[in-house]
């Protein structure tokens, strides 16, 4: 797993909202909602380019995910998505991202996301979705 990096660094910044629900019987975020605060700077890489980066009629999936937990959520407050392309293969992307609050590092991810058609095979990137995946990448990944 990548180095802890500040959040001045990443490319991509999305925010989520903490709400009571997301809480467990500690009285923290549940570890389950992590990986939701994960896929919503996913989502926004992907979505935020007029859906550029998704070739017509295919979709993303997740083919893997490693989550490190680092410390607790506590609510309520909000959560910052720092996200980062890491590698770029012919049907995947590779991403880094880093969960905080309150400027602390609270978990970090790598995950896979490979594009698929309507038939669920793996899809090649197009060069201008490539093309767009270079703005995201981190220098130090």
């Amino acid at each position: 797993m990548q180095q802890i990096l500040p959040w001045e660094s990443f490319p991509l910044k999305a925010y989520d909202k903490l709400r009571y629900a997301d809480t467990d019987r500690q009285g923290h975020v549940n570890n389950a909602v992590f990986a939701t605060f994960l896929e919503t700077g996913r989502v926004e890489m992907l979505y935020q380019n007029e859906g550029r980066l998704i070739g017509h009629g295919n979709s993303y999936v997740i083919a893997s995910l490693q989550l490190d937990l680092v410390a607790e959520i506590k609510w309520p407050g909000t959560v910052e998505i720092g996200t980062a392309v890491s590698k770029v293969g012919n049907s995947s992307i590779k991403l880094y991202q880093q969960l905080f609050q309150n400027g602390v590092v609270v978990a970090k991810a790598t995950s896979v996301l490979v594009q698929v058609n309507s038939f669920g095979k793996s899809e090649p990137l197009s060069d201008a979705a490539k093309s767009i995946l270079e703005a995201y990448f981190h220098p130090n990944m």
